[in-house]
């Protein structure tokens, strides 16, 4: 193929006069076999200008990307584009030159290309890539090693995150290729310039990615893994060359001396968390660790000491290589081993590293001042979070102070010595509350301090509330959040607390004090039963500033504290809730139209709906407020559905539920219709999400929904798309539910849909179906037609027989489902079964031949149906009776957590913790005067049936008439009154029926009777008692009964 003409059409791509032109004719050339092998060369092609080259190879990445794969199709439809196996091969032999040869700008994207590749062709199209790496490897011209260790990346990093079993093609390459990276790495150690240096970082990263979930004992030995060890202390080690201090700190991070330090550095501290910990360490690797830890322990523990050591002698640190540092020694105090060498250190690690860490900054005060609403995204960020230092040391403080003896006192008294130092710099004060404030889980079990705590608070944080100091009022705030749950004893500080956070949050001029005061707020309301009264006449004044914070700063925390507030002050919020509903539409409004930090934003969002569906859910029993707030809230769903803004779709059809929960308004009828054009559109793989609204429509207003056959039409066809598209089995479960409450809530009135519902269902029952919850649902929504319309029912399953077969559907839907019975659970579903069976029953072996054949299998299936139901009923009631006591005050002591120095941390779900436990067990039965004979064991999965029983099955939620309160058929009284009348009326099926049961089945027989008796009782007392009549003594149901006497007496 000419590759002047690719270049002067890549040329025109970059021209947006000639752009669609040229992507119109790339679009034609792409189908061309030699086009693919043509564009790579063009790419290479040095005489031709960058911005073609870098048009040409993103081209052919999205080419790659999109159309290296074998394409998949069915028969009859036309086979998609892909590239031809020609071409690939073509590529395949071309591409780790191409990227061992391609500048900079055009490499990366050749990298992309090869990760795509490998992953569809390593190792069954492309072993030479090994080869090829291994020939660039060897060649002494370091110039070259950069394209083919990328080459080499992207091979490891796609089996970076497979599991043990499929890395052995990975594992089999690395043989080779590994100890040439080692060797590469020794060669390149001495030369600290920028190329070799960027070569070394590449070479770790590729060891990160071989070893961060699957350390390769194969592969590395003993020796060769402590070889690597060495290197990498070493770069750990080795000093930053002196002209890194002429750049910027801001920028320093990101030079390649400061980067393969992180890399080094962020093996080290993996290596030991994942495989290093003998008493945490997965029992493949516990060998290994024992062997870690007593090995490298002192000489990583060294480097990391030193790096901290500079820290603290005001030498630059980089803030990731800070952090991982940090890791390593928090994962280390909780190991015996790593302990005894740190613990000299420790007290002086928390006080000249952790401590001027956790103190306000200059970078800190610079960004306060300069963008608060930057410095309230930072501080509220968790993936900033996973990389401060601040973090970290957090995470070492509580750590050592939790697990190490005398650290918690050695800490507080350096802490206290600062606090009241005469004149202390606030932002050492600051510092002190940090860590403080940090410990609060802590100080509040210990009996030592807990009592003092309130002494401290009102001491030494209730007047930094007037300092002048913004930060200080900001961490006076985040302070009280971290001590919620303290128990005041003086009624004076509790409201003195909440006097402070409320001033904050409505008069400090501060944004991010104001944010802070927030978050109290809410901790509070949640931890301390005094603070909602305290609040509650400030609270509409409350609300409305956080609703002007939370249009500033976009902070989904705040919606957080938000639908605490309308949860707890539902009453006192109604005047506003309209202005609450339009302001948080507004701000979802501003959020959606932004085009920066499109994820954090979505997150907010995605907060700002929860909150309005909380002030609907709050609201819903005032229907003039509801009146007001529901066009407002229509506004937001049809902005999210017409746009189709598919991330949030979940939120807008849970915005939906929550409008319809009561009343279906015309407006939200019109709805209805957007959902229906959604699902049609791209909705398909939401229609688990829109099943509650769905069920709202037809069973809130089922006048509305048969009023319309469109409505009807357009269900039939979500649930007709969803059991004959290739769906997800819990999908398919959801449309036959659907379907179910249909039949069951239009009983009587929608007969002229039954024959298609019918056949629809029992179309998917003949196809391949792999779960019995599948299954069974299908079965469940013929026996709703049997129940409902036994006739129209049998009409359509007699006239039809299965396919090649004389078998009509009616005896194999019939001996389906009878043996099915076992897989019916919870209470709805055994109770339709239960009256579907009746129905059978009632139609006899004159309606039904069927059933001369399974007869004697009937009442046993019913019986097992009773006794699930039995269970199912009792495990009800107890959980509407349980109260919801509090777990209990909380007050234990935490001195038993504290280590010995000579003990390690260990993983309460683990083996050790186990085997440790049980030798406890066992020294406490020497001296016990009680013989012990308990063994601790681990917990094994229960029996089958073992939880059967709060067997409400997912689907339970979706209400049908047969599920409320005061539906008056019982499924009990209903097979009473069934086999009395048949005892009467059809003696001899009567006695067919009953002739074969054992006398444990006729024991069931009698209890259901009895039950029934006493449940059609309980059932006359209650219209009675609601009738204003009087009282029965007893109306509940009974745990336990006398079964006496005989069926039906």
């Amino acid at each position: 193929m000419e590759s002047r003409k690719i270049i002067d059409i890549l040329r025109g791509t970059i021209d947006p006069a000639l752009r669609q032109q040229a992507e119109d004719e790339l679009t034609k050339m792409k189908k061309i076999i030699g086009f693919t092998p043509a564009l790579l060369q063009v790419v290479m092609m040095g005489d031709v200008d960058m911005p073609v080259r870098q048009a040409g190879v993103i081209y052919l990445k999205n080419m790659v990307t999109q159309h290296w794969k074998d394409a998949e199709y069915e028969g009859g439809e036309p086979i998609p584009f892909h590239i031809h196996e020609q071409d690939r091969a073509m590529i395949r032999d071309a591409i780790v030159d191409a990227v061992v040869h391609a500048p900079d700008l055009v490499r990366v994207q050749l990298a992309v290309c090869t990760y795509q590749m490998v992953k569809y062709d390593f190792p069954n199209r492309w072993t030479n890539i090994v080869d090829k790496i291994s020939i660039y490897l060897q060649n002494p011209d370091t110039s070259l090693w950069n394209g083919s260790l990328l080459c080499l990346y992207q091979l490891v990093k796609n089996f970076e995150y497979k599991r043990k079993d499929d890395r052995a093609p990975l594992h089999e390459a690395m043989r080779l290729l590994l100890p040439m990276c080692y060797e590469r790495m020794v060669h390149l150690l001495p030369d600290p310039s920028e190329h070799s240096t960027l070569l070394q970082k590449l070479i770790l990263k590729i060891y990160y990615a071989l070893t961060q979930y699957h350390l390769p004992l194969d592969l590395l030995d003993r020796e060769q893994f402590t070889r690597w060890m060495e290197v990498i202390r070493q770069v750990a080690d080795r000093p930053v060359p002196d002209q890194t201090l002429q750049v910027d700190e801001d920028e320093r991070p990101d030079l390649p001396w400061w980067k393969i330090k992180k890399w080094a550095l962020h093996i080290l501290a993996r290596i030991f968390e994942r495989y290093g910990c003998p008493s945490t360490v997965h029992s493949d690797y516990k060998e290994f660790a024992n062997w870690y830890i007593k090995t490298f322990s002192a000489g990583v523990l060294q480097v990391l000491l030193k790096i901290l050591n500079l820290y603290r002698s005001k030498v630059y640190v980089s803030p990731r290589v800070l952090q991982q540092t940090l890791n390593y020694l928090e994962q280390g105090v909780g190991q015996s081993v790593a302990w005894k060498l740190l613990k000299p250190h420790m007290l002086s690690v928390v006080q000249d590293v952790l401590f001027p860490l956790m103190c306000y900054s200059d970078a800190d005060q610079e960004l306060w001042n300069s963008d608060p609403y930057e410095y309230v995204r930072v501080k509220f960020d968790i993936y900033e979070d996973l990389v401060s230092p601040v973090t970290a040391a957090q995470g070492l403080l509580l750590s050592t102070v939790r697990k190490r003896k005398e650290m918690l006192e050695k800490t507080m008294v350096f802490l206290m010595q600062v606090l009241t130092t005469p004149n202390v710099d606030p932002r050492h004060k600051d510092g002190v509350m940090h860590m403080i404030g940090t410990l609060g889980g802590v100080l509040l079990k210990k009996k030592i301090y807990k009592d003092q705590m309130e002494t401290m608070i009102a001491q030494y944080v209730f007047p930094e509330f007037q300092s002048p100091y913004g930060f200080m009022r900001a961490r006076a705030c985040w302070i009280l959040q971290n001590f919620d749950e303290i128990k005041f004893k003086s009624e004076q500080n509790i409201v003195a607390a909440m006097n402070c956070i409320q001033n904050a949050l409505l008069n400090d001029h501060e944004l991010p004090v104001k944010v802070e005061a927030a978050m109290a707020l809410s901790a509070f309301l949640a931890s301390q039963n005094k603070a909602e009264k305290i609040v509650e006449p400030n609270i509409q004044a409350i609300v409305q500033e956080l609703l002007k914070v939370i249009k500033e700063t976009e902070n989904d925390d705040l919606t957080n504290v938000m639908c605490k507030i309308v949860t707890t002050y539902t009453d006192q919020l109604t005047p506003i809730a309209v202005e609450m509903c339009t302001q948080l539409a507004a701000t979802f409004q501003q959020v959606v139209d932004a085009e920066e930090g499109a994820d954090e934003k979505a997150i907010t969002a995605m907060g700002l709906l929860s909150t309005i569906e909380t002030l609907i859910n709050c609201m819903e029993e005032n229907p003039k407020i509801m009146e007001q707030i529901e066009p407002i809230t229509l506004q937001v769903v049809g902005l999210i559905l017409t746009k189709n803004v598919m991330e949030f779709y979940e939120e807008a059809l849970a915005l939906v539920y929550s409008l319809t929960s009561t009343r279906i308004s015309p407006d939200l009828w019109k709805c209805f219709e957007m959902m229906f054009q959604m699902f049609k559109s791209d909705g398909f793989d939401y229609f688990t999400e829109m099943m509650p609204a769905l069920h709202n429509y037809i069973t809130v207003d089922t006048e509305g929904f048969i009023s319309s056959e469109a409505r009807i039409a357009a269900v039939f066809e979500m649930c007709k798309t969803m059991l004959t598209q290739d769906c997800a089995e819990d999908d398919e479960c959801h449309a036959a539910k659907l379907l179910e409450v249909i039949v069951l809530q239009c009983q009587g009135r929608i007969n002229q849909c039954l024959g298609s519902i019918i056949q629809l269902v029992v179309e998917r029952l003949l196809r391949e179906v792999k779960t019995a919850e599948l299954r069974t649902m299908l079965l469940q929504v013929i026996i709703a037609v049997l129940y409902t319309a036994p006739d129209t029912l049998l009409q359509v399953l007699e006239s039809t027989t299965l396919p090649n077969t004389t078998t009509t559907l009616t005896s194999h839907f019939i001996k389906q489902w009878i043996h099915d019975t076992d897989c019916f659970l919870g209470l709805h579903d055994r109770k339709i079964c239960v009256l579907g069976m009746c129905t059978l029953l009632q139609l006899g072996p004159e309606r039904l031949g069927v059933l001369q054949e399974c007869h004697k299998e009937i009442i046993p299936a019913v019986l097992m149906l009773f006794q699930g139901l039995k269970r199912a009923y009792a495990a009800k009631a107890s959980e509407e009776n349980s109260d919801d006591e509090d777990d209990g005050e909380d007050d234990e002591d935490i001195e038993h957590e504290v280590l010995e120095s000579d003990e390690d941390e260990l993983d309460d779900t683990g083996d050790e913790y186990l085997e440790k436990l049980g030798e406890k067990v066992k020294k406490a039965s020497a001296t016990s005067p009680f013989a012990i004979t308990a063994t601790v064991e681990d917990e094994e999965e229960d029996d089958d049936d073992s939880d059967d029983e709060m067997d409400e099955t997912a689907l339970e939620s979706f209400t049908t008439p047969l599920d409320r309160e005061e539906c008056e058929v019982d499924e009990y009284c209903v097979f009473k009154d069934v086999m009395q009348t048949l005892e009467a009326n059809a003696p001899v099926w009567y006695q067919a029926l009953t002739t074969g049961l054992s006398a444990e089945q006729q024991k069931v027989m009698q209890e259901v009777a009895t039950l029934a008796d006493q449940r059609r009782a309980a059932a006359q007392s209650k219209k009675i008692q609601q009738s204003g009549g009087y009282n029965f003594q007893q109306t509940a149901v009974p745990t336990s009964f006398n079964f006496g006497g005989s069926f039906g007496s």
